[in-house]
């Protein structure tokens, strides 16, 4: 709020830029009507309850004002057009600049200062002269001889008159110049020293050592003759003008006093906080000092603690604000045609932080973290792989052992009954390179379980691709046996010639082979190494084995996938042969199995992130092994184990229909 009129409109001009610049921005800006004369108070009744209304409906609490001491008394008035609804006005904080004082004249006498309880002011800086208040007691106007601004002040402020010859009030109170100033409310008269009277106080000592410092300058030849035209002539100002620049020096009372190069004082400014009473007295409490000339960080000080708010507040400090602050892990958002400051609070994108309050846009973490959940801080990531110390990673140790175990126990079960006729049935060598095979599948899975190394990242998906085209090929092998053996049983059939451990032999060594130049093909032009995931896991780092080439180990598990859906189709076709040559049931159900397992798993090792894409590969191998070892042997090692009697040729050879 400042006045209407050309140093309010310069006030704005410069205060203006400054808020902007503090990021504060004004919830309006009134300006106050002129009083010229007291006539003007009827006149802009209106104009004061429709700024009055502006004021009090905004829901700024805090109110800069500026101007002169006819400002305060616009202010007043304006207030006191609005005493219907004090209560708003009792819940603002007046800031007042230096000019201000809380000013009255007699048509105030009966109106409250309330609203200005717990105001804060800018005031020239003062301190208590020792014996001024004594001379302010015992001040009367007759002893002050030539000086006829007294009398008047004292008609004012007391409502009476010397002598009532010029009065057209017949009932005038005649003054008798015994009142105290001390009975006088603050509004009317501060018995303290204000800092304007400090100010006169402490110009009259620099004059007087400006004029000291004048004549000391000269030779002492000169100064009696000086001294003798000082009694008869008055000192011109201009000759006072180069002492009174750039000096430093004490005043009355031991402070020191600083004028700049244009002879003004720098003495800063107090700050007080007016505390109001019921009796419309009130007193200024020093809170802070802002000097220039402190130490940079100590030239503003304000104790918080020992202000005294308005009334409203209930002693808790006012927030002036459009909106509320917003909390760590948000950031602030404009809010269109709406000041700058006003804003709405939007939590902060993932993977990006606010610790502070009213941040203005929230900050991205380091690779090597994450966000916590109030998106407040960034907490280091943890260092992830699967581990054998985990208990997933236990799990599938415990399971690759199991499997691996059985697996050598079939194996040792087939060795030790190799000439019985289940065993020798469909090329015994072929069953033992395919649990061989197997047996590899299941410990194979341990080059993914661990801290991934250069070696291990080399051989881990190489000896996983070799060992199942080489169990894939050998089942493969196995049901080509099966359908040359019933081809070849026919009469005149030329089949025979090439059923024989040769033809089954050169299927597995073929199709291993093709595997093994798709690996070397990849390991020569991008093979696997070890490799650091920070982004798939957003609290995790991630230790894992990159591909190199994605496409060459997709080549090797689409060559594996290949094989299995040739045999699964020579398999389907043969199931229907008589059961004395015929395995392919069995290899038809197991192929169904390991299919089944590697479609499913690429859309699930798609799917999920880290660690836990290796666990789905393991389970995979462990899942796809276990429906071949499962189905193809379970049937077999029933009939040597557990019924001998069917392990017989005659058992088995089933005449054709």
């Amino acid at each position: 709020m400042v006045m209407d009129d050309e140093i309010g409109e310069l006030f704005l001009q410069n205060f203006l830029p400054v808020l902007s610049k503090n990021d504060i921005c004004p919830a309006f800006i009134e300006k106050i009507a002129i009083i010229f004369f007291f006539d003007d108070l009827f006149h802009l009744q209106e104009r004061w309850n429709k700024t009055f209304q502006n004021v009090m409906e905004s829901n700024a609490n805090a109110i800069v004002v500026y101007g002169e001491t006819r400002t305060m008394l616009s202010l007043r008035g304006l207030l006191h057009e609005g005493e219907t609804d004090s209560e708003k006005a009792f819940g603002k904080v007046w800031i007042m600049a230096s000019q201000l004082d809380i000013a009255a004249v007699p048509i105030h006498k009966d109106w409250s200062i309330e609203a200005f309880h717990g105001a804060l002011s800018f005031t020239t800086h003062s301190e208590e002269v020792l014996g001024f208040q004594m001379f302010l007691r015992n001040l009367r106007p007759h002893l002050v001889k030539g000086d006829g601004f007294i009398q008047l002040f004292w008609e004012q402020v007391f409502g009476c008159s010397f002598s009532n010859y010029d009065s057209n009030e017949v009932d005038a109170e005649i003054c008798t110049g015994e009142e105290s100033l001390e009975s006088l409310p603050g509004p009317f008269f501060e018995m303290s020293m204000t800092g304007h009277s400090y100010s006169i106080y402490s110009a009259v000592y620099a004059l007087a050592n400006s004029v000291h410092a004048m004549y000391s300058s000269r030779s002492k030849s000169k100064v009696l003759a000086a001294r003798k035209n000082l009694e008869y002539n008055n000192v011109p100002a201009w000759q006072l003008h180069p002492v009174l620049r750039n000096i430093t020096l004490k005043n009355g009372i031991g402070e020191t006093m600083v004028l700049n190069e244009n002879g003004e004082f720098t003495m800063g400014f107090d700050i007080t906080n007016v505390i109001t009473f019921p009796n419309n007295s009130f007193v200024r409490v020093k809170v802070g000092r802002m000097n220039p000339w402190a130490l940079e960080g100590k030239d503003f000080s304000i104790d918080v603690v020992a202000i005294t708010w308005p009334r409203s507040f209930n002693q808790v400090m006012p927030l002036s604000l459009c909106n509320d602050k917003c909390h760590p892990g948000h950031q602030k958002k404009k809010k269109e045609g709406m000041p700058f400051c006003c804003y709405d609070c939007v939590p902060c994108p993932k993977g990006k932080v606010s610790p502070q309050i009213d941040a203005g846009s929230c900050i991205a973490c380091q690779e090597d973290h994450y966000s916590d959940k109030e998106q407040t801080h960034c907490i280091p990531k943890e260092v992830t792989f699967l581990s054998y110390g985990e208990p997933l990673g236990i799990s599938l140790v415990i399971c690759v052992l199991l499997f691996s175990s059985i697996t050598a126990l079939v194996l040792a079960t087939f060795i030790r009954h190799h000439n019985t006729p289940i065993v020798k049935a469909n090329n015994r060598n072929l069953t033992y390179t395919l649990l061989i095979s197997l047996m590899l599948c299941f410990l194979s899975a341990f080059l993914f379980i661990g801290r991934p190394e250069k070696v291990m990242c080399l051989l881990r998906q190489v000896a996983f691709g070799m060992v199942f085209s080489a169990a894939v090929s050998s089942v493969l092998a196995k049901t080509i046996t099966v359908v040359l053996a019933f081809m070849a049983t026919r009469p005149g059939n030329s089949m025979r010639r090439w059923v024989g451990k040769r033809v089954a032999n050169s299927i597995v060594l073929f199709c291993s082979i093709v595997q093994a130049g798709i690996c070397i093909v990849w390991l020569a032009m991008s093979p696997p190494f070890p490799d650091v995931d920070m982004k798939s896991v957003a609290e995790e780092i991630v230790l894992e084995c990159n591909e190199g080439s994605v496409t060459m180990f997709y080549c090797v598990l689409g060559y594996m996938s290949f094989l299995a859906f040739v045999s699964f189709t020579v398999a389907f076709q043969a199931r229907k042969l008589p059961d004395s040559f015929n395995e392919a049931k069995s290899i038809t159900f197991s192929l169904l199995v390991f299919c089944s397992v590697w479609l499913s798993f690429v859309p699930t090792y798609l799917s999920t992130k880290g660690k836990y894409m290796v666990a789905v590969e393991i389970f995979s191998i462990l899942a796809s092994s276990v429906g071949l070892l499962g189905c193809i042997f379970f049937p077999k090692c029933y009939i040597i184990v557990l019924r001998p009697d069917l392990n017989k040729k005659d058992k088995l050879i089933k005449r054709n229909c």
